[in-house]
């Protein structure tokens, strides 16, 4: 059964892992609990299990893909007794507490342990653009990242099972700011008159430029050094980040996004650090 491998749940984002995983060849098998959504698979040659045992009894492999860890591990427990040896790859979305529980209870069934986070929309499953972390079991990476690789670029973080989901979130909280970043900015801008449209051709430039500036902050992070070579110190920014609140209010436009990163460059200026990189805000953001 080297090449079968079954999909649990069958949303938008598992029927597009089962789609990747029939184009590239592998014996599929899939399970949803509403059935009439394995369909369209089962036409294109995946295999219908009737029952989540019969689902897992039939492959090695078992990607969970499910609303959330609570419906992730009932839909397992009537058929724990057949999860020894197995792999389970979870790509349910999670917090890292529910991970470690999870990976706990699936690993006293005996099956070796996979979570994963998936960095990409269901169109972009199968494709160059898309990519899964993994972490977890180094076995079973081993043993399914043939079949895995199916789904797009694999990243297998290491053995303790919470990588995936920590770096996931983190990566969506980088996206998430960056949103929040720009349609703030596009309200400020619409605030005078400027469509959305009108200020892309200024904002897409900019923030492209700016992107060139994180290697230098990772460095600064990892060193814990924010005062070296200082190009434009905390200060001088911080002014900037104040002016943008203020100005948000007095052109009617709600500065939440902006709130907090305010509220974390006055602390470090009371700490004193004025006049090291911003990267020093970071410090404020960790627990002590």
């Amino acid at each position: 059964m080297s090449n079968c491998i079954t999909i649990i749940g069958l949303g938008a984002m598992g029927t597009a892992l089962a789609n990747a995983l029939i184009e590239a060849g592998n014996v599929t098998t899939v399970w949803n609990r509403t059935q009439a959504r394995a369909d369209t698979l089962v036409a294109r040659g995946a295999r219908r299990a009737e029952t989540v045992q019969e689902a897992i009894d039939v492959s090695d492999v078992i990607v969970l893909c499910l609303t959330d860890y609570t419906a992730a591990e009932a839909t397992l427990a009537d058929a724990a007794p057949l999860l020894a040896g197995k792999t389970v790859v979870n790509l349910t979305d999670g917090r890292p507490d529910e991970v470690r529980a999870t990976a706990g209870r699936l690993g006293g069934y005996g099956a070796l342990y996979l979570d994963g986070g998936i960095m990409a929309t269901p169109p972009m499953i199968g494709s160059s653009h898309a990519f899964i972390l993994y972490s977890g079991s180094a076995d079973a990476f081993e043993g399914a990242k043939e079949q895995l690789a199916a789904f797009g670029q694999s990243h297998y973080l290491g053995e303790d099972p919470v990588l995936a989901a920590v770096n996931d979130l983190a990566l969506l909280s980088a996206m998430y700011g960056l949103f929040g970043g720009y349609l703030h900015a596009t309200a400020l801008a619409g605030s005078v008159g400027v469509t959305a449209i009108q200020f892309l051709a200024f904002v897409e430039p900019w923030l492209a430029a700016m992107m060139t500036a994180l290697p230098d902050l990772a460095e600064r992070i990892d060193s814990g050094d924010h005062a070296r070579d200082v190009m434009s110190n905390l200060a001088m920014q911080s002014v900037a980040i104040t002016n943008i609140v203020a100005a948000s209010r007095s052109q009617g436009i709600d500065p939440a996004f902006m709130d907090p990163i305010e509220r974390l460059a006055q602390k470090r200026l009371a700490g004193g650090f004025g006049a090291d990189e911003i990267s020093g805000i970071i410090e404020g953001m960790r627990a002590k």
